[in-house]
C-alpha cells in the first residue's frame, strides 16, 4: 500500500524528477521522425503549448495533413448512400478483440452510427479547428453532426463504463465545433453512473474508468493545456482525487496518476500535496536503461508509450505560462505549407459600436 505524506504543500520538482523528464524527452524527440504521424502530433502539440516554442510546429503541421486526409476522405461522402453505415461498421471493427473492446463493442449496439459522428467526424474537425483552420466539406460536416441525437449515447451507463474519458472529450468537442452543449447532461449522467458512495463496489478497471473520466473533464475544459480552469468549477473532482489518493496510487496506471496530478496544475493548484506525490509515483516507474516509462507490462515501445511519457514530462515540467494553438496559418515555421483544403477559421463578427447622442 502507498504511504501518503501528511496535508501540506508540494515541494517544486526535484533535479532528480527533472533528469528523468530530461531523458525521456531526448528519447522521444531522438526517435520523433520513428513515430506514426498522429503520434509526432500529439507530442509536438503538448511541447508547444508547454513551451510556445515554434519548433515543435511542425510535429503539430505532420498531424494536421494527417486528419485534413482524413475529414476529407469522410466528410465529403456523408450524401453518398451506405457510406456512413460502412464507415461506421469500418471504426466499431477497429476497436479490437480485447475485453475492453467487447464491453464497447456490445454497448454501441443500440448506436451503430455514434463512433462514426464522434470518434470520426468530431476528432477530426476539433483538431483542424485547434489550429485555427477550418478543413475539407466543413460545412457539410456541421449540418451532419447538428442533425445526429448524441445525447443519448453519450449520456448512456453502459456507454460510459465502456469509455468514460472518450465521451466527455466528444462532449466538448462537439462544444467546440458548435454543434451541441452536451457538458450539464453528460455531468449528471456521470455522477449518476459512478456515485462516490459506491466506490467500494467498483473493480480496479472500472475505478480507472471513473478517474480517467474525471481527469478528462477538466482536460477538455482546458482545450487540452490550452488555458488554466476553474479550481472552484472541477471541486468536486479535485477533492475527490484528494480523499481517494492512496487507492488512486495503488490501482491506477502512470497515464492516470500523471494526468490526476496535471489536474491540479491546471487548475492552479501548483502548491497541492498531490502534485508532489504523484510526480514521485511516476519516477518510480521510469526505467533508466530504456529512458522511458514502459506499459504496467513493461512493453518499452515509444510509439505505444508516447502518452503516458509526455504526461509525465508536463506533471514534472509545469510551465508558469500556457500556449494556446500552434495557430499554423500564423506561425512564420508553418504558414507556406499547409495542406490544400484547409482555410483559416473565420472569426466572429463583432457587433458595430454606435455612436452615443
Amino acid at each position: 500500500m502507498a504511504v501518503l505524506s501528511p496535508l501540506g504543500w508540494a515541494q517544486p520538482a526535484t533535479e532528480s524528477q527533472r533528469q528523468v523528464a530530461t531523458l525521456i524527452q531526448q528519447n522521444l524527440e531522438d526517435h520523433l521522425y520513428q513515430l506514426p504521424p498522429r503520434v509526432q502530433g500529439h507530442y509536438g502539440i503538448r511541447l508547444f503549448r508547454m513551451t510556445g516554442d515554434d519548433k515543435y510546429a511542425n510535429s503539430a503541421l505532420v498531424d494536421l495533413y494527417a486528419v485534413t486526409n482524413a475529414q476529407s476522405w469522410y466528410a465529403c461522402q456523408l450524401d453518398d448512400p451506405g457510406f456512413v453505415q460502412q464507415a461506421s461498421l469500418d471504426a466499431i471493427s477497429e476497436l479490437g478483440k480485447g475485453p475492453r473492446a467487447k464491453a464497447r463493442k456490445k454497448a454501441l449496439q443500440p448506436f451503430p452510427e455514434f463512433l462514426f459522428y464522434t470518434d470520426v467526424l468530431l476528432r477530426y474537425g476539433s483538431r483542424i479547428d485547434e489550429f485555427g483552420l477550418t478543413g475539407p466539406c466543413h460545412d457539410k460536416m456541421i449540418k451532419a453532426l447538428k442533425k445526429q441525437d448524441l445525447k443519448t449515447g453519450l449520456t448512456d451507463r453502459a456507454m460510459i463504463e465502456s469509455w468514460a474519458a472518450q465521451l466527455i472529450n466528444y462532449v466538448y468537442w462537439a462544444k467546440q465545433l458548435g454543434v451541441g452543449d452536451y457538458r450539464e447532461a453528460y455531468k449528471q449522467a456521470f455522477r449518476e453512473t459512478y456515485p462516490d458512495n459506491a466506490d467500494d463496489k467498483l473493480s480496479k478497471a472500472q475505478f480507472r474508468n471513473k478517474i480517467y473520466g474525471m481527469t478528462h473533464f477538466v482536460f477538455a475544459a482546458s482545450e487540452y493545456y490550452q488555458q488554466q480552469v476553474s479550481a472552484k468549477e472541477f471541486a468536486w473532482i479535485l477533492d475527490y482525487f484528494d480523499r481517494n489518493l492512496e487507492r488512486i496510487l495503488n490501482d491506477a496506471t502512470p497515464d492516470i496518476i500523471a494526468e490526476v496530478g496535471i489536474s491540479f496544475l491546471l487548475a492552479g493548484q501548483t502548491d497541492h500535496r498531490v502534485v508532489s506525490l504523484t510526480r514521485e509515483a511516476i519516477v518510480k516507474s521510469f526505467n533508466a536503461q530504456e529512458r522511458i516509462i514502459p506499459s504496467p507490462r513493461g512493453n518499452p515501445d515509444l510509439a505505444l508509450g508516447e502518452h503516458r511519457n509526455v504526461l509525465a514530462m508536463m506533471l514534472i515540467n509545469w510551465p508558469d505560462k500556457l500556449h494556446a494553438g500552434p495557430y499554423l496559418a500564423e506561425l512564420k515555421a508553418t504558414r507556406k505549407y499547409l495542406p490544400h483544403g484547409v482555410a483559416p477559421r473565420q472569426q466572429p463578427e463583432k457587433t458595430p459600436k454606435t455612436d452615443k447622442k
